[in-house]
């Protein structure tokens, strides 16, 4: 193949980056190691039930992002509004301004610790972020077990810097309000989720892979540094001026023949999580209480739920439902080895919630991501930026969740792919 810009992994930054080399004239080609493009973004079909990969909507407001995806192509328009389960009960979210679902005893117990914490305190991990902010009490009640449960570890074992902006933290006089009344304002930090009419999320996608060159099932064996070459499973050798990866850190390490065997031990040192995905078409309609809702039970495996017929009524057949559970996994929870076994534990752990019945079931279906989300242990930063310099150093682009290893969202992973690209084009000219 003649020297051009390379682009690994077909996920929203990789796409993004491709389509701003293609708009400033730059010949680009995606390698993709799977058999369709999206990544993290990608919807697949379950005999006419619609699902996404994991919990996608879209709330970015950046004007350029929302022009590109949501701006060409029609969607729907939903509150970001979700439900939380816990012991029997549904609450309103975020739980700690809507108090008032729980049992009084519950609401004392919690507004007591909420005015005995103490926000100065030092804070060296999560943990002591969620008990300054929140109390003793209702940090062990509810986002302590979240925690376990989405991030796989105690919150001691995560840093805090990641949370800022992602999780509300109450005055005094809302917490109070929200134990009495329920009809609270929505602190969500986006006003407004949009979805896709038809295709599920990938469709954003739609006007990025328009006129990419992309090419699909290519696992990539090695890159030679030294001459330039990418070595595929299948036996193609690619020859490239510049690489942008968005492909997780420790792949991209592991196959770059040169690199030093510090910085892939470096590498192997960045945490993320595993995810699960059971999805599960129903024969009745609106089953789900929100567009999504945590489960805070630790006995009920999934951490969050979300209903695809809400997020768009074509993603399922006529009178129909669905809903899609999630379960995480790292190298601190290990992952069942049967994954249809665990669906069927899921399956009827969620009968438990009492929104559907085994008989209502028409389609289940059961998949895993390897690399679900970036888990912020304390390693993260050094690590990160060691691996990052190195790349710097071998002349090689980074860009998206799993290039630049952060909590990237969608629109986020956009701009990443976009900026990668511009950096490219600074160089061509």
């Amino acid at each position: 193949m003649n020297k051009e810009i390379v682009i690994l992994g077909a996920g929203i930054a990789g796409l993004s980056a491709a389509y701003h080399l293609k708009e400033a004239g730059i010949p680009n080609i995606v390698a993709e190691k799977e058999n369709t493009y999206g990544g993290l973004c990608n919807s697949f079909e379950v005999r006419g039930f619609m699902f996404d990969t994991f919990a996608h909507i879209s709330f970015d407001n950046e004007e350029t992002t929302y022009h590109m995806l949501e701006g060409n192509v029609p969607h729907w328009t939903h509150e970001s509004e979700a439900v939380n389960f816990n012991q029997g009960s549904w609450i309103k979210n975020p739980v700690q301004n809507n108090l008032s679902g729980l049992p009084v005893e519950e609401r004392i117990r919690i507004i007591k610790g909420f005015i005995e914490r103490t926000p100065d305190r030092n804070i060296e991990n999560y943990g002591d972020w969620l008990r300054a902010m929140f109390g003793n009490y209702f940090a062990e009640k509810f986002p302590y077990k979240y925690t376990r449960k989405y991030w796989t570890v105690e919150p001691e074992q995560l840093e805090s810097n990641w949370i800022k902006g992602r999780m509300y933290t109450p005055a005094l006089e809302e917490v109070l309000r929200g134990a009495m009344e329920e009809d609270t304002r929505s602190v969500h930090y986006s006003k407004e989720a949009r979805y896709p009419v038809k295709g599920g999320f990938k469709s954003f996608l739609d006007p990025l892979v328009k006129n990419a060159d992309i090419r699909y099932c290519m696992d990539i064996l090695e890159i030679d540094l030294q001459h330039k070459v990418i070595r595929f499973g299948n036996g193609e050798e690619w020859e490239y001026d510049k690489l942008i990866s968005t492909i997780p850190l420790p792949e991209l390490c592991h196959i770059i023949n040169t690199a030093p065997e510090s910085i892939r031990k470096t590498a192997d040192r960045l945490d993320y999580t595993s995810g699960v995905m059971v999805s599960i078409g129903l024969a009745r309609p609106c089953v789900s209480p929100a567009l999504w809702f945590y489960i805070y039970d630790e006995e009920i495996l999934p951490a969050r739920v979300y209903a695809p017929d809400i997020k768009s009524p074509n993603n399922v057949p006529h009178g129909c439902s669905a809903l899609q559970a999630e379960i995480y996994y790292s190298r601190y929870k290990k992952m069942p080895d049967d994954l249809e076994e665990l669906k069927e534990d899921v399956i009827h752990q969620m009968l438990r919630l009492n929104l559907f019945k085994e008989e209502d079931i028409v389609v289940s279906d059961v998949r895993m991501k390897q690399y679900a989300n970036i888990m912020f242990t304390p390693e993260i930063y050094d690590a990160r930026d060691a691996v990052h310099q190195y790349l710097k150093s071998v002349d090689i682009e980074y860009a998206g969740r799993w290039g630049e290893w952060d909590y990237l969202w969608v629109g986020q992973s956009f701009r990443s792919g976009r900026d990668a690209a511009e950096r490219c084009i600074k160089q061509s000219f």
